[in-house]
């Protein structure tokens, strides 16, 4: 797979959990990330091939690249027992949400918020890899992520350890800000189509909602209550330690 950008790239070799294989670099760009690169793939004895800009334009898809672009390896997923076994655990799942810049903007979000894992429905998102790390701002190089092979029994496997879960829809809901997110949690978002599945939502302890001060009645999407979401349990959480 091929990744552009020197955000992307420098995410990528920072991560841990990909193989960067190759890095290509305009051979006249001499700015602070092009140095960086340049000394951590030194460091890292990762190959990089200095070529001229007109030639990295020919193997970009896009045109944002910056003159900087890298052959890594698929993405290595992480297990739910290590994301379980994080200090004071706050996971989220995500489901419902096909599109990939969608899922790179709400990884960038929960991983801002301190989340300690994501957990996806298993499909082959290794395909939209590059637009997930690109949207995700590099997040999604550090956010661990899970894809378990049956999501409802992940649920299972967080309650047993005593995390309370959470689902983000409005019928016999709380208010969001109104939940205690202090002890180990995980969070179930839908997406704005399809929402959360049957047996995620027959595994939820509780329901919480986003309230709105317009009648608007429409969900917001998955990357806005995923940010909306993940703050609050942030919030909570850092004023603990005040």
């Amino acid at each position: 797979m091929r990744i552009e950008g020197g955000l992307s790239v420098k995410a990528a070799m920072q991560g841990g959990v990909r193989k960067v294989e190759r890095i290509y670099i305009d051979s006249s760009k001499k700015d602070k990330d092009a140095m960086f690169i340049r000394r951590t793939a030194h460091d890292m004895r990762i190959p990089v091939a200095e070529i001229k800009r007109e030639k990295i334009d020919e193997m970009a898809e896009g045109r944002t690249h910056g003159g900087i672009l890298a052959d890594v390896n698929q993405r290595r997923m992480q297990s739910l027992a290590s994301c379980l076994a994080a200090e004071n655990p706050f996971l989220a799942l995500v489901e419902g949400v096909e599109d990939p810049f969608n899922l790179g903007y709400i990884m960038r979000s929960l991983y801002c918020a301190g989340c300690t894992g994501i957990l996806l429905r298993s499909r082959s998102w290794q395909d939209a890899g590059a637009t997930i790390l690109r949207s995700s701002a590099g997040a999604s190089e550090f956010l661990p992520t899970v894809m378990p092979g049956d999501l409802a029994d992940a649920v299972k496997q967080c309650k047993e350890a005593g995390l309370t879960v959470y689902a983000a829809m409005r019928k016999d809901a709380e208010v969001y800000d109104e939940a205690d997110y202090r002890k180990p949690c995980l969070i179930a978002i839908g997406g704005e189509m399809r929402g959360l599945s049957k047996g995620i939502l027959e595994q939820a302890d509780r329901n919480v909602y986003i309230p709105y001060t317009s009648s608007f009645r429409n969900a917001l999407n998955a990357a806005s209550a995923a940010a909306v979401f993940g703050f609050e349990v942030q919030r909570q959480r850092r004023h603990v330690h005040e």
